[in-house]
């Protein structure tokens, strides 16, 4: 039987499973109603995987948001028709380079740069995503789009294979950057594997994996759970009174003087996290509400009375 759960679990996504198959073999282990997961990875890609229940689904958004951290392998000298190790051998070329030939050419993708989508990707073109047309035989042109590289670190580097560690923007493709580097490279190149290892806050040596999760009860298991409000560790905390909390259940805005900046802010009754708001000029107004606030506004004497 299935059951309320919130929370986050960091999950550590093996290969060849899909980021929805993860997802609902995760669900159906916590006998969870709701869940979703906060940033796709593709089928040959392992790592973090960050599976929101319940509450938490609300405030995924800030962690599709965050930059992302990857370690991945780089195959010199051959590409692929998907960019990656899935697709068809397009080309070969013999690798003819030196450390520093590829260090220089990494240098270079630091920073903001243009990148084009995949034609193997979820990217919608006329309400349908890329893969369905190049599954057809069909090309869609594609726009480029700034993607941002915040740290580019050769690893490795032998024969023709590279390793890299790159943190960058959400949007980014590694397959693309795999694909460009080569390109630069004069040599080609496809994404041979790829592992997440960050994304936000959150970090891969945090994570866990199906088959230790399986192997404990559900008690244990429900301790690897993180509250939903640890999405939101980067927002600032705003703490609200009985009367503030019924208000903002209702959906009013209120003047605040807490001293913290306009933005958006973490929200906290006596008792539970709140929700999310948004902060400008000492007004605070209601973005986002845990479905508990909705017991307050239908009843603004049940926090008084449970406190």
């Amino acid at each position: 039987m299935m059951r309320t759960l919130d929370g986050v679990l960091l999950f550590d996504k093996p290969f060849a499973l899909s980021s929805n198959a993860a997802l609902q073999k995760v669900r159906r282990l916590f006998q969870a109603e709701k869940a979703g997961h906060t940033g796709t990875l593709d089928p040959l890609a392992t790592g973090l995987l960050p599976i929101c229940f319940g509450e938490a689904t609300k405030f995924a958004s800030s962690l599709l948001e965050a930059d992302k951290t990857y370690h991945a392998s780089i195959r010199l000298g051959q590409t692929t028709t998907t960019g990656d190790a899935e697709g068809d051998t397009i080309s070969i070329c013999a690798v003819e380079l030196n450390e520093e030939q590829v260090r220089s050419t990494l240098c270079n993708f630091v920073g903001e740069i243009q990148q084009v989508p995949p034609m193997y990707s979820a990217i919608k073109h006329q309400g349908r995503p890329l893969y369905e047309y190049i599954r057809k035989g069909e090309t869609v042109v594609r726009a480029s789009r700034s993607v941002m590289i915040h740290e580019l670190i050769l690893l490795s580097f032998e024969s023709d294979l590279v390793e890299i560690r790159v943190r960058c923007s959400k949007g980014t493709y590694i397959r693309t950057l795999a694909e460009d580097i080569g390109m630069a490279l004069g040599c080609g190149a496809y994404l041979q594997g790829l592992r997440r290892t960050a994304i936000g806050p959150f970090n891969l040596e945090d994570a866990h994996d199906f088959a230790q999760m399986e192997s404990i009860d559900m008690l244990e298991r429900e301790a690897y759970v993180l509250p939903p409000d640890s999405l939101l560790l980067d927002m600032p905390a705003l703490d609200l009174d009985i009367t503030q909390v019924t208000r903002i259940a209702q959906g009013q805005c209120l003047a605040v003087s807490d001293g913290l900046p306009d933005g958006r802010v973490r929200l906290y009754g006596p008792q539970c996290f709140v929700g999310v708001g948004d902060l400008v000029g000492q007004k605070l107004t209601p973005v986002r509400l845990t479905s508990g606030v909705a017991k307050i506004a239908a009843c603004p004497g049940w926090v008084a009375a449970t406190a």
